[in-house]
């Protein structure tokens, strides 16, 4: 029988349901429901303002960001918005937390943060069908996107979502780390501008569901437990990058 992650055995013992493709007999599963939030937690409709009316002043100007970042955009540049299109953690934030924060060391905080990210995408889901916004190169077939163009609405920023919530939970677990990753997640979401494929508001969009979820993830029993687990974890290779 394969073994079972120290994650899976906190969940277990707190009856939550298992991270995503994990059974407790160790085989794969069907996803699980949410265990630290559900999607439908806030009104999102009443936190999350529509986005510049099209033809608007604020949407023209969004779009005249798009363009001036794509004239200077450099191969580096392109090269972070294709890295970040992963949504691997451990090496967006890698460089961050230290060189041992590798996901082979780290199997606790590996599905602990397989589970934030599916619960978070859940309710990305649900917010990215409250409006319709299409993306700068379907509004503007100037824009080239240097990576590839999502079919889901543009607003708000899913990886930017993404990256701010990751990166508040990494700062919990991480505390002395916490402006830089907040830092990086910010650029994590530049970089779905500078690939082309997000307006500056859909960032801005992306924060705000962010720090909701954030604040509700911060009431959690199960999650303040998890996050003690996962600093645990860490404690050897922390003790041994200061020696």
């Amino acid at each position: 029988m394969k073994r079972l992650s120290s994650w899976t055995l906190l969940a277990l013992a707190l009856g939550l349901a298992l991270p995503a493709g994990i059974a407790a007999s160790g085989q794969e599963a069907p996803p699980p429901a949410a265990i630290f939030f559900q999607p439908d937690f806030a009104d999102w409709k009443a936190i999350l303002p529509p986005p510049p009316a099209a033809d608007s002043i604020a949407a023209l100007a969004d779009l005249e960001t798009v363009l001036q970042v794509q004239a200077v955009r450099t191969p580096a540049d392109a090269a972070w918005a294709k890295l970040i299109v992963k949504d691997d953690y451990f090496a967006d934030y890698g460089d961050v937390i230290g060189p041992w924060f590798e996901e082979k060391n780290l199997p606790v905080i590996a599905d602990f943060l397989r589970q934030i990210k599916a619960d978070t995408q859940a309710v990305n889901w649900r917010v990215k069908d409250l409006y319709s916004r299409r993306r700068p190169p379907v509004v503007e077939p100037a824009v080239q996107p240097c990576v590839e163009l999502p079919k889901s609405n543009s607003y708000p920023s899913g990886h930017s979502l993404r990256a701010f919530v990751m990166a508040a939970v990494l700062g919990d677990i991480f505390p002395e780390r916490q402006a830089e990753l907040e830092a990086r997640a910010h650029r994590v979401a530049w970089g779905r501008i500078l690939g082309g494929v997000h307006f500056p508001t859909d960032v801005a969009g992306s924060r705000l569901v962010a720090e909701m979820i954030v604040a509700q993830l911060r009431k959690s029993r199960e999650y303040r437990a998890a996050v003690e687990q996962c600093r645990a974890e860490a404690v050897p290779f922390r003790l041994k990058q200061a020696a």
